[in-house]
Parts: structure tokens; C-alpha cells; sequence
């Protein structure tokens, strides 16, 4: 999603360097800042407004990292799209879309302006709070769970092919998870594959039983803004994402789930369709909220 390295903004007076943007919104946040919506907003000092942000993240000519907050979500999300397209698009927001100047970058970038000092935080005269850092993911934790759910999301296909599906029917176990380790070694989610498939579901996993009970008190007692996300996927399926205290659910409302937890470190576990899961899917579903 990076825009051309000459792309400029005006924030707090000074040129940036547009090297990125993501959108903060309650259907499309960074998850690693937080379960739902509210929690990703307070890791800024932002108010979780409904219509949400939009997040610029540059350099300033001195090589400073700065995140610049707009209020013009429709400019960044057209951004975002240019940019996955592999086309040009220069984000330049007017100034007045500028909600605030927030020194350093809550989420790691991997690319560098041309021609300035090496991406480094601001000297602390420069800014009225201490700058912003990407969650520790060094080890397992909510961060590195709720990256674990995002990758899943994005390589469905790939995880969804690593299960047999006979293995949940042939010990009549349909609505019980199975026990799928990442390989040996691999404890970052960006890092991580399937493994090999040839885990049997084990009977009554009580982590997953508590997280599919929690899921299913969403759907009586409203969650935090964003806890539940529904998006596109093939057919007239959804993708569905849940995360809640400790917890991850990525699932496809034509399909199974899996489940990450914070007490099963480097562990996905899948729940096989059953009798119950659709229903739960369904219902999840329809209070998700959804991309505009």
C-alpha cells in the first residue's frame, strides 16, 4: 500500500513524506492495535468517531516518523485502492482533514523515504506526547494472536486445505475443534504455515467451547463497535472475524471456523460445521459491521 516515495502531505507545518496509509474505521482497523474499534482508537488518544480515520504514515524532511490522523476516510480508502491496483495516486489531504500530528508510527513499514535521514522519532521538543510504536510481537500474545487471525484471513485457501474434513465426521465430533500446531520454530504469524493436516479433532477442546459461548452471547448483548467484521469472500459467502478478551474467530459463513487463543500459543485450532456453527455464523453475520 505504499504510495510514490515524492508524495507529500502538509502536517503540523511540515512537508511529509507519504509512505503508507491504512484506514481506522469500525469495520477496518489495524487489529494489532486492538480487539474492536474503541480499543484500536484509545492506542492513538483518538475518540472512536463512527464515520473513523484515516492513518498517513511518512517521514518529515528531517527523517522523522510522524502519523498523520485525517478525518477524510473516502480519500485514503480510494488510496489504498489505487495503490493495490499498482497504480499512482497521490494522497495529498487538504489540511483542514487534518485531525492530528501524532509523532512516530503505530504499525512497522518497511520502507523509507529517499533522500532524508533514516526513519527515527522525533525529538521529543517536537511533539506534546511520547511516539507512537507497533505492538510488541516478539512473542505470543493479543498482538501476535490477532496477526495470526488477520494471515488466516488472507490465505484462507491455503489453511482451509491443510483440513481433512473426514477427520471431524469419522469420530462423530462435527462441532469439535482439532488441534492444528504451526511448524516447529515458526511462533510470528507472518511467518507462520499450516501444518501438514494430520492432527485428529480432539474431544471437547473447553478453550474453544468458551470462545463459541462468548461468541453467541454477542449476538444477545451488543459488543464493542468493530469486535465482530464481516467482509467479501468468493460466492455469497462472508468472511467473518470475532476477537474478544483472549480470543480470535476467523471463519466463512459457508464453512468451518478456526480459533486462536492467547492461552494456546502458536496454535490454530479448527471447528469443524456441525449442526450448531452455521446458525452461529449466521447470526454473527448479520450484527457484523461491514466495509461501505
Amino acid at each position: 500500500m505504499a504510495g510514490n516515495d515524492d508524495e507529500a502531505v502538509a502536517a503540523a507545518d511540515d512537508a511529509l513524506y507519504v509512505l503508507t496509509a491504512v484506514l481506522l474505521t469500525p469495520a477496518q482497523f489495524p487489529s494489532v492495535l486492538g480487539d474492536d474499534y474503541p480499543e484500536a482508537c484509545a492506542a492513538l488518544g483518538l475518540a472512536p468517531l463512527a464515520d473513523g480515520y484515516g492513518l498517513v504514515l511518512g517521514q518529515d524532511g528531517e527523517g522523522a516518523r510522524w502519523t498523520v490522523v485525517i478525518d477524510d476516510v473516502s480519500l485514503v480508502a480510494v488510496a489504498i485502492a489505487s495503490w493495490d491496483c499498482g497504480m499512482e495516486y497521490e494522497l495529498s489531504p487538504d489540511e483542514r482533514a487534518v485531525v492530528a500530528a501524532l509523532p512516530g508510527w503505530p504499525l512497522a513499514v518497511a520502507v523509507a523515504a529517499p533522500g532524508v535521514a533514516a526513519p527515527h522519532d522525533p525529538a521529543p521538543e517536537a511533539a506534546d506526547r511520547p511516539a507512537l510504536r507497533p505492538p510488541d510481537t516478539s512473542s505470543w500474545g493479543p498482538a501476535q494472536r490477532r496477526l495470526g487471525a488477520d494471515e488466516i484471513a488472507l490465505q484462507w485457501a491455503t489453511w482451509r486445505e491443510q483440513i481433512n474434513d473426514a477427520e471431524f465426521s469419522v469420530r462423530g465430533e462435527q462441532d469439535t475443534p482439532g488441534g492444528q500446531d504451526r511448524p516447529e520454530g515458526r511462533e510470528n504469524p507472518e511467518e507462520s504455515r499450516p501444518a501438514d493436516g494430520k492432527g485428529v479433532p480432539r474431544s471437547g477442546h473447553q478453550g474453544v467451547r468458551r470462545v463459541l459461548a462468548e461468541a453467541r452471547a454477542y449476538v444477545d448483548s451488543q459488543p464493542p463497535l468493530g469486535r465482530v467484521r464481516s467482509s467479501f469472500a468468493p460466492g455469497d459467502a462472508r468472511t467473518l472475524r470475532a476477537d474478544g478478551p483472549g480470543w480470535s474467530i476467523v471463519a466463512r459463513t459457508d464453512d468451518i471456523a478456526f480459533v486462536l487463543l492467547d492461552e494456546e500459543p502458536g496454535e490454530v485450532l479448527p471447528v469443524g460445521r456441525g449442526p450448531e456453527l452455521p446458525g452461529l455464523l449466521e447470526a454473527l453475520d448479520k450484527m457484523a459491521v461491514r466495509p461501505l
